[in-house]
């Protein structure tokens, strides 16, 4: 068994992961709000739908579970999508107590349409590293979100999609019509 890492001797601020973790997300996130402030949705809705966006997730409580977010503000939620024919609700064939969450064209759609400002965000802020950095942070980040995973397991399945949002043949057609 390895050596725990933090000792009292070593265990500061500057070196807590928690710690800047948190003040990452708290400097990052009003950055995303104010950027979808004048678009049809919120930074929220938005992470909802790229959510479903791969067919992975499709009941509420992964949904939840995925995107960190409370059962009651999520129905909420949902039913604002719903409302404005971004997701549908099914009742599930096999089990008729389950509905399922799916995307619509549009919902579809919508998502495609900004993830290139998102994409330009956070390329504007990781332009201090270099590739392989990005990739070690998404590679540890992973890692701790599985080991987080763990000490949470209920009914809810974690997913993390690697199905690209515009897949790079759409992306090259999309910009030579530009």
């Amino acid at each position: 068994m390895p050596k725990p890492y933090y000792k009292p001797g070593n265990y500061a601020m500057k070196r807590s992961v928690g710690y800047l973790m948190r003040m990452s997300m708290n400097r990052v996130l009003p950055q995303l709000e104010a950027m979808f402030q004048d678009r049809e949705l919120t930074f929220s809705q938005w992470t909802t739908l790229v959510a479903l966006y791969d067919g992975q997730i499709t009941t509420a409580g992964d949904l939840a579970h995925n995107i960190c977010h409370d059962g009651g503000s999520l129905t909420r939620l949902i039913d604002q999508m719903v409302e404005r024919g971004y997701v549908t609700r099914a009742r599930s064939e096999k089990d008729r107590r389950s509905v399922k969450l799916a995307l619509t064209a549009k919902g579809r759609s919508v998502v495609e349409a900004l993830a290139p400002d998102v994409m330009n965000f956070w390329n504007t802020l990781l332009v201090g590293f270099s590739h392989g950095e990005v990739d070690t942070l998404i590679a540890l980040l992973t890692k701790l979100v599985i080991a987080t995973e763990g000490s949470q397991r209920g009914s809810a399945k974690l997913h993390m999609s690697d199905k690209p949002i515009i897949p790079a043949k759409r992306e090259a057609v999309r910009k030579k019509a530009s």
